[in-house]
């Protein structure tokens, strides 16, 4: 079984930042990427930061040079920090794992259960 918990959401002002933190934990042979996404009221779950095992980076035109990825592999976690808020980031924040449970397994895609970030002052 695999978990995935997500922390470090909260209320902040705009222009203020957060740093969020997701451990993947349970049966883990590999992981191969992790990413973040968000959804907002009303809106489709759209990709925030993607990091790969080598460490590239994708990041959208809306959160490039504000929001940045990283991965401590050794703790299979990781972080998103969150520079310079605004209104249009409130949102649930939901960490994304591609990995492997065994070294006969194939890739598979897990979710966490999501954390709120609100962004209003």
């Amino acid at each position: 079984q695999v978990q995935l918990v997500e922390s470090g959401g909260g209320l902040v002002q705009p222009g203020g930042s957060l740093r969020l933190s997701c451990v993947a934990s349970g049966n883990i042979f590999s992981i191969n990427a992790m990413g973040w996404y968000r959804q907002a009221p009303g809106k489709q779950r759209e990709l925030v930061a993607h990091i790969t095992s080598g460490g590239s980076t994708v990041y959208p035109d809306s959160v490039k040079g504000r929001f940045t990825i990283s991965r401590d592999v050794a703790k299979n976690t990781a972080y998103l920090q969150m520079n310079s808020l605004k209104p249009e980031d409130t949102a649930v924040y939901y960490c994304n794992a591609d990995l492997r449970r065994s070294f006969f397994d194939t890739n598979n895609n897990y979710w966490g259960q999501g954390t709120q970030v609100t962004v209003s002052s």
